[in-house]
């Protein structure tokens, strides 16, 4: 166990030792062992405890979205209607039909929305040591604008679709491409950190460029839409969307929970990694890998939604620490709440009209941004 590891190591309990002693206080070895593996057993329990509450967050989250409507379902009652579904013992069929055919995939979509964003701002943040990486930062979600301007404005969709899903394969597509051509400067050049954040800014302001340049093309009716697609929103996929974007976020969050502990050793610096065996340039390339196909299978089908993954890794960060082990799931518990909570806001704030969840995120997480910005201590990212 890592917490009898930590209480038998000589330097560690010296330091207690001496720490103690200088309040007046005198142990023996066998006494400050127990008191640290105490300290630890309960620093990490309250580490799982914000986790479970985090859980219990966002089921009460769903349940509230559920009863947002114009047919009223009481918040109890939709997860009775949930349970019957999956017992097979349906009494009511207009509100099953309700629940899961118009409620539930919206509310799923904006979990794992969220948990994909969320993931995807800890790991860049991790990597790239930088408390302002997200999506953005890498040109990830402006390559997915331009790939959906050029389907919606000049009708150029990989593959020849021309409907719904050419917009969301060009989306999807074109955000891959950023992420490209970072790695491949980062072999060029060095993958250093900041090579990448420069490299990645760069390529943002190119593919904004070309977003406008088409924008201005187009016809009014194209120019709403891009603009509601650019702000983000939960509207936009369906329920037949979900198993490619929960497919390819879970799977690729999944894959990042087995590299936190990589990752740990990679946030203390390049030099460090390689002293404990982790090559820093290869591991920082398949963690940007994967956060690319993540951030690229959430952003073609809900638009450029903002401050979640800049915002939740740093409010968790708060309360977990910087170990990714518990701070990655964390996020992704916090990420998917308050995106839910947003869609929440923006379907209730100015009823019967639906405000869209990018706004209502950038209404809640600039101002929460600063408030963490002007309170924030270099301690959190130690």
């Amino acid at each position: 166990m890592i917490d009898e590891r930590v209480s038998q190591d000589p330097l560690i309990r010296d330091v207690v030792k001496r720490s103690l002693e200088m309040w007046g206080e005198k142990r023996s070895d066998d006494d400050v062992s127990k008191g640290i593996t105490s300290d630890y057993r309960r620093y990490i329990a309250r580490k799982w405890f914000f986790i479970v509450m985090c859980t219990a967050a966002m089921f009460v989250a769903v349940g509230v979205s559920l009863t947002i409507g114009d047919y009223e379902i009481g918040f109890l009652e939709t997860y009775e209607i949930i349970w019957a579904h999956m017992t097979g013992n349906v009494t009511d069929q207009l509100k099953d039909h309700i629940i899961f055919n118009l409620r539930l995939p919206r509310i799923e979509i904006g979990i794992i929305a969220g948990i994909g964003l969320a993931v995807a701002g800890v790991v860049m943040q991790s990597t790239l040591m930088n408390p302002l990486a997200d999506s953005y930062t890498t040109g990830v979600s402006s390559g997915a604008s331009l790939g959906a301007t050029l389907a919606v404005v000049m009708g150029w969709c990989i593959g020849g679709a021309t409907n719904q899903y050419g917009i969301v394969v060009n989306a999807f597509l074109f955000s891959l491409v950023p992420m490209a051509v970072i790695i491949l400067m980062s072999k060029i050049k060095n993958s250093s950190p900041t090579v990448m954040i420069m490299g990645g800014i760069a390529i943002m302001y190119i593919f904004s460029a070309f977003t406008t340049l088409f924008t201005l093309m187009a016809d009014s009716a194209d120019v709403e839409y891009l603009y509601k697609w650019g702000v983000g929103s939960l509207g936009f996929a369906s329920k037949d969307d979900l198993p490619i974007m929960a497919g390819i976020v879970l799977s690729g969050t999944v894959a990042l929970m087995v590299l936190t502990k990589q990752l740990n050793v990679l946030a203390a610096g390049d030099e460090s990694a390689k002293s404990l065996g982790v090559n820093a340039d290869m591991m920082r390339r398949v963690c940007l890998i994967l956060t690319a196909f993540i951030v690229a299978a959430v952003v073609s089908f809900t638009g450029t939604i903002g401050f979640v993954g800049l915002v939740a890794p740093h409010v968790i960060r708060l309360v977990v620490g910087p170990d990714n082990r518990y701070l990655l799931p964390a996020s992704a518990l916090f990420g998917a709440v308050i995106l839910v909570c947003a869609d929440v806001i923006g379907r209730t704030i100015i009823s019967p009209s639906i405000l869209q969840a990018g706004v209502v995120m950038s209404f809640l997480g600039g101002p929460l941004f600063l408030w963490l910005i002007l309170r924030r201590k270099s301690s959190v990212w130690s």
